[in-house]
């Protein structure tokens, strides 16, 4: 376990506990104490995940994700010292994996980089790169198609970009059609089994997902929701 992570805060207290604890775990740990300094040595290092707070002087927190958003998909933990329910979606729709509220437990906080790297590893292995892409690689619906090797989303024949989250999610539902999930059943299959996030996480992501593979997010042809339960996917034509 060697993967490098990038801690960004202004408080240095906050910087130091975090490595401790990351570092007693086999992490590589960098940090920065302000926006430009984290974009300089995430370009310069390539980070495997991001722990970034939000609000700093100078760049912000805010800056530095939908910069980096704008260019990877390195899985980012964002930190906010207020827990207001907004500051939690802004986070998530700019990209943020997950959010922690300060306070919080540097042990929660490994467990959370545990998960979210396990998970984003395990979905990183691939076949040999000349591998032939055999029809059980792609998964094709009505306007929809799912090339699993290759990790790539099209709709109605445009190829659409998707965070690893997001395909994910979309892998997991094509797989099983018609099946409803809780959000909770959605947060462990996709986040892992001891994510301890709540599930605004999930509805944050569903609604970033049905933004670019639905024509019309708010009356969604493919990924439904089911009230009072949770969503499926319908990969049908329409009636």
């Amino acid at each position: 376990m060697n993967s490098l992570i990038l801690v960004v805060d202004d408080e240095t207290n906050i910087t130091d506990v975090c490595s401790v604890y990351l570092k007693r775990e086999g992490y590589q740990v960098m940090t920065a104490e302000g926006g430009d300094e984290a974009l300089r040595l995430w370009r310069q290092h390539n980070p495997e995940l991001i722990v970034l707070d939000l609000m700093m002087p100078g760049t912000t927190g805010w800056q530095v994700c939908e910069e980096i958003r704008n260019e990877q998909d390195v899985p980012i933990i964002m930190l906010t010292a207020r827990g207001d329910e907004m500051d939690r979606l802004m986070g998530l729709t700019m990209g943020a994996d997950d959010y922690m509220t300060k306070p919080f437990s540097p042990r929660e906080l490994v467990l959370r980089v545990k998960a979210i790297l396990r998970r984003q590893q395990r979905n990183q292995l691939v076949l040999p790169e000349m591998a032939e892409v055999t029809p059980s690689h792609i998964m094709r619906f009505p306007g929809l198609e799912l090339n699993v090797l290759h990790r790539t989303v099209r709709v109605n024949e445009k190829e659409i970009e998707l965070t690893v989250k997001e395909f994910e999610l979309l892998h997991l539902f094509v797989r099983h059609p018609e099946q409803v999930f809780s959000r909770n059943q959605l947060l462990n299959k996709v986040w892992d089994v001891d994510y301890y996030g709540d599930t605004t996480t999930v509805t944050v992501h569903i609604r970033r997902l049905r933004e670019k593979i639905e024509a019309n997010p708010s009356q969604p042809r493919f990924i439904k929701t089911v009230w009072g339960i949770g969503y499926k996917f319908e990969g049908r034509e329409p009636s």
